[in-house]
């Protein structure tokens, strides 16, 4: 969506608030420090960005990192560049970490592996309550996200909507309002796996075979087992998602 250009009201001038890069600049370095301001909530959406050439006197850099940077940052959606005006922020602040997650999953950054373990006991957490407070709907409700998955066939969007489906509905069952809002706000890296992923041997039935474990812990309200299976299926997630980022493959890796 568009956003309209506001008027800059009390906004510290993004310009002064950058620090030259202290060494020799990529593009993936200057677009970082950018997201790192962005990000900290006080530059408002529709706000212009400093020209390049500021930007560039500011980060001690070539004006070229700095064009490659905000490229990059208007691909992911966070800026908007509009040919004769200038580049504007595009989205509001709750909107940066997920378009954060993804920068750094395509850098490979130490970072965004960090939140993949966090985010591998958050659904360990999220399947252990689940199992102990799901009703015969709730567990009716999971059924049918993993039916749709093995409906899904060669339909790579529906299979992987109906397995981001099934993990948000086990945090949706676990009936704990600040684990459910955290695994929604990172919903963005299962995109993000998605998109990353590749056609390696056993995805789709090693998907399946993990969520149906988790399905019957859930469904026998078992909390060790459920989150026992939680753990191994976040477990080969991440060794298929390391493999897709080593160039293997084109299908999903399983959320």
């Amino acid at each position: 969506m568009t956003v309209t250009s506001q008027p800059d009201q009390q906004q510290p001038d993004l310009a002064q608030l950058l620090r030259p890069v202290v060494r020799e600049s990529s593009v993936s370095e200057v677009a970082k420090r950018l997201l790192d301001h962005l990000s900290a909530g006080n530059i408002k959406p529709g706000t212009r960005l400093p020209a390049e050439r500021q930007l560039a006197e500011a980060l001690g850099v070539a004006r070229s990192s700095v064009r490659g940077a905000l490229s990059a940052l208007d691909v992911l959606g966070i800026i908007e560049i509009r040919p004769g005006s200038g580049s504007y922020v595009r989205e509001g602040t709750s909107e940066f970490l997920p378009r954060a997650i993804n920068w750094g999953l395509m850098l490979g950054q130490r970072r965004t592996q960090d939140l993949v373990e966090v985010r591998t006991y958050m659904e360990g957490v999220s399947a252990r309550l689940a199992a102990e407070r799901a009703g015969e709907e709730d567990v009716r409700r999971l059924e049918g996200h993993l039916e749709r998955m093995r409906e899904a066939g060669s339909d790579v969007k529906a299979f992987v909507d109906a397995d981001i489906a099934f993990h948000l509905e086990t945090a949706h069952i676990a009936r704990n309002s600040v684990l459910s809002d955290i695994l929604h706000s990172i919903r963005a890296l299962l995109q993000v796996w998605m998109e990353r992923a590749g056609d390696i041997e056993g995805t789709v039935s090693g998907t399946l075979c993990e969520h149906g474990a988790v399905l019957d812990a859930i469904r026998a309200g078992d909390p060790e087992a459920a989150d026992r299976a939680m753990a191994e299926h976040m477990r080969m997630a991440n060794v298929r998602l390391q493999s897709s980022l080593d160039g293997e493959g084109r299908f999903p890796a399983g959320q």
